[in-house]
């Protein structure tokens, strides 16, 4: 990238002090970035431009500026361009008030603004010390048009943030500042002032920097929240920088910021100056963008969700906060994988457990994912599987919380916390969330997943990884008859299928079969039978037989010819079916002579 002279104000000739200092934590940082084993990588050299304006140069060394990220709407270009070291961009873009403030010739710039600070928030106070009001006439000078900011890792692991931002006018030197918040901080309104929502969280960043109407930025300093949401904020910079276009920058500067020095015509988003109007042009001074190496200052790892860009009365850690624009980074993801036990058949009775990890992608170090995953399950379906919804699922078990305790099995990386592995189990009377024996037919799991510190990835459900079918088993049974005129029947079914219950029927028919015209010679009764599979019973164990294995020698009264045995086995158990032998099928049948003697072949 082509150097220009910087033009030092009388302010910072008179700082060099300051400067020299500065420069002293900055060297510090580098050697202890050295010492990693990381590559030092300048702020301003990666393939991402820092030269006050948002497009390409032509003829640089370097491909990518904000006019690279977002179309003419200000929506992020997907996908995001691939820079030269093969790095990741991530980016977001808010307009802050031109959407919703122009009438509806888009001509007209309105000056109300539903996103400015209200008196006494300070950048030194927790969130909840923050507020936002209504106003309806914001002075030019500290009016924001559009911030927008970018995320991007290095391919050697250095992570950065590039951030910019639009203002109304130039008149006068401005301040500026970017915080980067992990928590999703937000405030919005129409009426009266209301607190900001969220909290802080350690390692939060605050980025101030002031720049002169002519485009020179003369100093940009980071600071870091230290603890959580009631911490405080480190009155010492972590990070220090000038202008990205001084030629004695020191090799593998950390930070550095840079203001439009010429006017800027053609953005192909909308913005406002108030000379020009509304339209795609920024006079001298009305731009400002900067990065930060996080990796450099010994601050990354964390998990930048939201940026909110504001102007200030000064560079102080206590100046009166003015106007401000949010935007959302969504530099850390939260995903979640699903996983049945089976996704093919299941024996009636058994257990069906689904798994749902949930992992924060990202960074080097996110935050553990906090909040609660809920199982529910969708069916029987006869065909087919189920669309599974809320609406339409039956939940099982409770909720169960997002923690190390709770997470089984352990997930590969566990011990951070980073991803958690939540198992339970549907219908197996020994796990949480217990259900019974399921119906026969086709089901499907649901999981729906609340976070409170990232964004809710909500419902999940996937028929290729989370549907199962409860079969409907066909019982086998052998039977055999002995030559003291009785029979007997064996039931079995597969193994884990559950337990026998039903009842066995002998019934005895003359014949040539077991219906029509033969003759029903005996009927045992139901024969109950209960418990593990294989089961046998006889006649012996019938109780009230409605019939009688008495032959008499009176032809009359003894049928003559062939007996046949039919038996049959109804269940009640829903997963099993009923079942009926052949008529007839016993290895031994029983042969009455014209005599009526009962003999056996």
């Amino acid at each position: 990238m082509a150097r220009k002279l910087m033009r030092f104000t009388k302010q910072e000739i008179g700082s060099r002090g300051r400067w020299r200092k500065r420069w002293g934590t900055l060297l510090a940082l580098v050697a202890a970035a050295a010492l990693t084993g990381i590559a030092v990588l300048a702020v301003h050299d990666l393939d991402f431009e820092l030269d006050g304006n948002i497009a390409v140069d032509p003829g640089g060394s370097q491909n990518v500026d904000w006019a690279t990220l977002f179309d003419a709407a200000g929506n992020t270009i997907t996908p995001l361009p691939t820079v030269a070291n093969n790095g990741s961009l991530f980016g977001d873009f808010t307009n802050a008030k031109l959407d919703k403030d122009f009438v509806n010739n888009g001509n007209t710039f309105v000056t109300s603004d539903t996103t400015t600070f209200a008196t006494g928030s300070k950048d030194t106070l927790p969130i909840s010390g923050w507020q936002c009001n209504f106003d309806n006439n914001v002075n030019s000078k500290i009016d924001i048009m559009n911030a927008y900011a970018t995320a991007y890792k290095a391919a050697n692991g250095s992570e950065f943030l590039y951030f910019a931002l639009e203002r109304n006018t130039n008149t006068g030197d401005a301040n500026v500042a970017f915080w980067f918040l992990q928590d999703d901080v937000n405030c919005e309104t129409t009426g009266p002032s209301t607190t900001f929502s969220g909290a802080h969280k350690d390692g939060d960043l605050l980025i101030v920097s002031a720049f002169t109407k002519g485009g020179d930025v003369s100093t940009i300093d980071v600071y870091r929240w230290n603890g959580g949401a009631t911490g405080s904020l480190g009155t010492t910079p972590v990070a220090h920088g000038v202008d990205c276009r001084d030629p004695n920058l020191p090799g593998g500067d950390a930070a550095c910021a840079a203001a439009n020095r010429v006017d800027l015509t053609g953005i192909p988003w909308l913005t406002s100056n108030f000379k020009d109007g509304v339209g795609h042009s920024l006079l001298v001074g009305e731009f400002f963008e900067g990065g930060l190496n996080l990796t450099a200052s010994g601050l990354g790892g964390k998990c930048f969700n939201v940026f909110i860009g504001d102007t200030r009365s000064s560079q102080s850690l206590t100046a009166t906060l003015f106007d401000y624009a949010r935007g959302k980074l969504g530099e850390c993801v939260p995903t979640v994988a699903t996983q049945a036990s089976t996704n093919g058949n299941v024996l009636p009775g058994s257990p069906v457990t689904d798994l749902a990890t949930i992992q924060v992608t990202g960074a080097a170090n996110p935050d553990d994912a906090i909040g609660t995953v809920s199982f529910a399950y969708c069916g029987p379906v006869a065909q087919g599987f189920p669309t599974c919804t809320s609406a339409n699922s039956t939940s099982f078990g409770s909720a169960v919380t997002l923690d190390n305790l709770q997470c089984d099995p352990d997930s590969p990386n566990n011990t951070d916390g980073k991803s958690c592995a939540l198992s339970v189990s549907v219908n197996d009377s020994g796990q949480t969330g217990a259900r019974g024996t399921l119906a026969t037919g086709n089901y499907c799991f649901l999981v729906t997943v609340t976070l409170t510190n990232y964004p809710s990835p909500g419902e999940f459900t996937n028929q290729g990884s989370e549907c199962f079918t409860v079969l409907q088993l066909q019982p086998t049974m052998t039977t055999a008859q002995t030559w003291t005129v009785k029979d007997s029947a064996t039931v079995a079914v597969a193994s884990g299928a559950g337990n026998l219950t039903g009842d066995l029927r002998f019934k005895l028919y003359s014949g040539t079969d077991c219906s029509g015209a033969s003759t029903l010679v005996y009927d045992s009764g139901n024969i109950a039978v209960s418990g593990a599979s294989p089961q046998t019973k006889s006649t012996d164990d019938a109780t009230t037989p409605s019939g009688s294995l008495v032959f008499t020698s009176t032809p009359s009264s003894t049928p003559a010819g062939t007996l046949r045995w039919l038996v049959t086995y109804s269940n009640t158990n829903p997963g099993h079916r009923n079942v009926t032998h052949a008529c007839g099928s016993e290895n031994t049948v029983l042969v009455i002579d014209n005599d009526g003697t009962a003999n056996t072949p």
